[in-house]
């Protein structure tokens, strides 16, 4: 949640914890599900069409920092005592690194009336494509009070969904039957997306375009084993002279030319809690979990201008190329071919206390035992 900073997005503040629980502390909101407005009956095309707004500004606002709600439902969504729309309950979220080889994510999950068709296939599904025909479902409900799919039996509405045959009510417009019809598309590959929905002329009367920040976004940034090529996201390292040439050659990079005030991002509760191999889960949703962990970590008493130089330090001395990330972190790539391409690793700094730092190493490309070899050294 804290990837998607948006308007109509439940703010997530901070996270704690002690030994027996963790403590969400997230943004109060007055107004109640929507669920509550829609079960006292439908709602009027206008206001429908606003919370429809909303709701597609937020989740293509996700999607675009690489995250997927993978649970959208009228009950997850919440208004606030403005009646504005806020997306709630990430809980079933996935970002862009839990894809499976093939691009697509494979857990099933959701609430059974919302889920896509090939979320109920269990062939793999996009998740992207997945939560736009859920809000394709909450907007019919908005305007019916009932559901497109459904039956008393589990099945019998999986094979509805699955068929993708639904019947609009009379006083729906044309306009937003078509719309429906675009969305509520069983074949993820021609379904229409948030951007096509955002050009819809029914979706824009009276739509107000939030302006969000540029930030980078994960989707574009998954680890790929592949030799890396990183000129379009991160800056060299100079040498003495400016230039970016020739880094075999150059010196150790003295403590006083990095920015004495770097701030690396600090670690909560959760963060720290997280680490624990026991809370990683993945085995259980995985077939081909590696069996070797491919990261370390380690503690240090400095600061972060000082670890960052020593990183370039012994990178440096071991014939590798050093290229530094806009946030602060390293990527470095080995100049020599081994047998899995050229080692490529990254380094990141964490702040734990002012006077105290974790340093988070993992392997993005090459052989693990030049990994290993290289992680003895520093």
């Amino acid at each position: 949640m804290r990837l998607v900073k948006h308007p109509n997005v439940v703010r997530l503040y901070e996270v704690m914890a002690n030994k027996t629980n963790i403590y969400f502390a997230m943004e109060y909101i007055k107004g109640g599900e929507l669920f509550d407005k829609v079960a006292k009956g439908r709602l009027k095309e206008e206001a429908a069409r606003k919370y429809f707004q909303q709701l597609i500004s937020a989740v293509d606002f996700c999607h675009s920092r690489g995250v997927c709600h993978r649970d959208l439902k009228p009950e997850n969504l919440l208004v606030d005592e403005s009646g504005n729309l806020k997306v709630s309950d990430f809980g079933l979220s996935a970002v862009s690194e839990s894809r499976w080889q093939d691009g697509l994510l494979h857990t099933m999950c959701g609430t059974p009336a919302y889920v896509a068709p090939e979320v109920i296939n269990t062939k793999g599904y996009d998740g992207e494509k997945a939560d736009i025909w859920s809000c394709g479902v909450i907007l019919f409900v908005l305007l019916a009070a009932y559901l497109p799919f459904y039956d008393i039996n589990l099945m019998t509405m999986y094979k509805k969904i699955s068929k993708g045959v639904f019947k609009c009510p009379q006083w729906f417009s044309p306009e937003v039957k078509n719309l429906l019809i675009r969305i509520l598309d069983i074949n993820p590959n021609t379904r229409i997306t948030a951007a096509e929905i955002m050009e819809n002329s029914w979706f824009q009367k009276g739509f107000k375009k939030i302006k969000i920040p540029n930030g980078i976004t994960m989707k574009n940034n998954a680890k790929r084993n592949i030799d890396l090529d990183l000129e379009n996201i991160i800056q060299e390292t100079e040498t003495p002279s400016g230039s970016s040439a020739d880094l075999e050659k150059l010196e150790k990079v003295e403590t006083s030319k990095l920015p004495a005030t770097m701030k690396p991002p600090s670690m909560n509760a959760f963060d720290i809690i997280s680490l624990s191999d026991g809370l990683n889960l993945s085995g259980l949703f995985e077939d081909d979990v590696p069996s070797e962990k491919l990261e370390s970590r380690f503690m240090m008493k400095k600061s972060a201008a000082t670890i960052m130089s020593k990183l370039e330090e012994v990178a440096v001395n071991e014939d590798f190329r050093v290229l530094k990330k806009l946030d602060g972190t390293l990527i470095i790539q080995g100049n020599k071919e081994g047998k899995n391409g050229k080692l490529a690793i990254d380094a990141e700094i964490f702040e734990f206390a002012p006077s105290l730092h974790m340093v988070e190493v993992k392997l993005l490309s090459g052989d693990t035992v030049e990994y290993h070899n290289f992680c003895d050294k520093m």
